[in-house]
């Protein structure tokens, strides 16, 4: 026994020095692995074995001479074969191991160390597995989310939302987003019943292409959606307040018409002495300046109540065929007396054979004024100021320039707005309302035509504006208000804001709360 176990240990050795030898040879890298060395002692040990039992067996068939050769021949075909084979198998074998292992380990790194909670949903939305570096925090305020639990705290009409998704993913989406409410398992003082969050989810699939998993990354984004609610909020404000100065101005304007209207009439019947002369000549320059003062007011009143038409959309264009000489001429006629006392020289040019002008001819004439008005006034004595009007590419072109203060480049974005002048209310040396500007913007506006201004301080002033020649460009009302309907005056906007406010976080937390109670 001991002889033969002394004999098995040197074939043991040899096996091992030849089998090392050739595997380090065909291993690439040199390195002689453990389990391809068993292998091929086990493969030794069973040829050994069957280099004896092969040439007796084949003894039995054939004679001795031809047995013994085929069948040493025989083993040691086999054993090269099943050698070669089992190390090729062995070395193929693990490299699925080590893969595996790091899509492992990569799955856990993700569930730490990616921020936010992340979480492993299966093809029906159930969740297998929960992690991510702030899942304590969530999972401080949240329910277990585990299997259907996450949507169970999903607010009841964001889980449509939820399924929506999952089956978007499952009919071949890669990736998508969706912002959802989860409920708190418990509300505190001072905390909100939902928090809103960001869901960032990405399909994973099998080699065919189905869904296997779901993989989901949110973060808090109450924050978020507080700053969006409190800028949709302050526009609510904003429009609500803009809606009430317009029914203010348009009340207001009505309302001062009548009585400016009396002014006026009984101004000119004292100006014109029809029940009795006037005593004094001081007599007859009030009672002209009651005249001027109340013209300018109600000019004043009335631009205000055409600014409030144009901003609610009611002021109605009365499109006909005029020529644009006439309202020029008319414009000139009503201001050469302004810019004769100014010392001013007021000219004109028209393109010839320019036709007549599909528009409304109240609204290019009140355009007209406003400019030339401004113009005037802005302009020191000995200046000039020039009307040109001209066809360019089926628009009519209308310039006014002046040779007056000019305008500083910073303040001309500003020019065009409701009550904006180019001075402070400090400084400036020009009376007006700061709604002449915005007044042409808007009429020029509604016959779909373009503004613009070109000027620099002490250099004067070019406005330029375009109109379609055929009026195609005209802007039709809107319908006409609901009469029926009521409206507070003086709007009450803070009570309306807040019942506003308390009735959409009503309809927004309302059914969730009914399923907690």
């Amino acid at each position: 026994m001991r002889v033969l176990s002394n004999i098995a240990g040197r074939a043991g050795a040899l096996v091992d020095r030849a089998g090392g030898s050739w595997l380090s040879r065909t291993s690439g890298n040199g390195e002689v692995r453990e389990q391809e060395l068993a292998i091929l002692r086990r493969l030794a040990l069973a040829s050994s074995a069957a280099l004896f039992v092969v040439p007796t067996g084949l003894s039995f068939i054939t004679s001795p001479a031809v047995a013994l050769p085929v069948g040493v021949a025989t083993v040691c075909a086999g054993f090269l074969f099943s050698a070669i084979g089992s190390i090729a198998l062995s070395r193929q074998r693990p490299a699925s191991g080590p893969v595996e292992a790091v899509v492992v380990e990569h799955r856990d790194l993700m569930l730490e160390a990616a921020s936010g909670l992340v979480l492993l949903f299966d093809p029906q939305g159930s969740v297998t597995a929960v992690g991510g570096r702030d899942r304590a925090e969530f999972l401080n305020w949240m329910r277990d989310p585990s299997g259907r639990g996450f949507v169970e705290q999903v607010h009841v009409s964001d889980r449509i939302l939820f399924l929506q998704a999952v089956d978007r993913l499952r009919q071949g989406r890669e990736a998508l987003g969706v912002d959802l409410r989860l409920e708190r398992s418990a509300v505190v003082e001072g905390n909100d019943q939902f928090v809103y969050i960001r869901m960032e989810m990405t399909a994973r699939r099998d080699g065919e292409g189905r869904l296997t998993g779901i993989v989901s990354q949110s973060r808090d984004i109450s924050y978020d959606q507080q700053l969006r609610d409190q800028a949709a909020r302050k526009a609510a404000e904003a429009e609500s307040a803009n809606d009430a100065k317009s029914r203010f101005l348009a009340a207001v304007s009505h309302e001062l018409r009548t009585p400016l209207n009396a002014i006026l009439g009984f101004s000119d019947i004292l100006s014109g002495e029809y029940f009795g002369k006037l005593e004094n000549n001081r007599q007859r320059e009030y009672v002209g300046l009651i005249r001027q003062s109340g013209a300018h007011l109600l000019s004043v009143v009335n631009t205000m109540l055409d600014m409030s038409k144009i901003e609610a959309g009611r002021y109605e264009l009365l499109l006909e065929p005029f020529p644009i000489e006439a309202s020029i001429g008319a414009c000139e006629a009503m201001l050469a007396l302004q810019a004769k006392e100014k010392g001013l020289t007021l000219t004109s040019r028209v393109q010839r054979g320019l036709g007549d002008i599909v528009a409304d001819q109240r609204a290019i004439q009140q355009i007209l004024i406003n400019l030339v008005g401004n113009a005037i006034k802005f302009t020191d004595a000995g200046g000039a100021v020039t009307i040109d009007a001209a066809m360019t590419d089926g628009m009519l072109k209308l310039s006014v320039s002046d040779t007056g203060i000019g305008i500083a480049s910073e303040r001309l974005a500003s020019l065009g707005q409701p009550f904006v002048q180019i001075q402070n209310d400090y400084t400036r040396r020009y009376a007006g309302t700061g709604l002449g500007l915005s007044l042409v913007k808007g009429l020029v506006a509604l016959h779909g035509g373009s503004f613009a201004i070109a000027s620099a301080p002490g250099e004067g002033t070019v406005i330029t504006i375009l109109i379609p020649f055929d009026g195609s460009g005209a802007v039709a009302v809107q319908p006409a208000v609901d009469v029926g309907r009521t409206v507070d005056f003086p709007p009450r906007l803070k009570h309306s804001l807040e019942m506003n406010e308390k009735r959409k976080e009503e309809e927004v937390n309302g059914p969730a709360k009914a399923k907690i109670a």
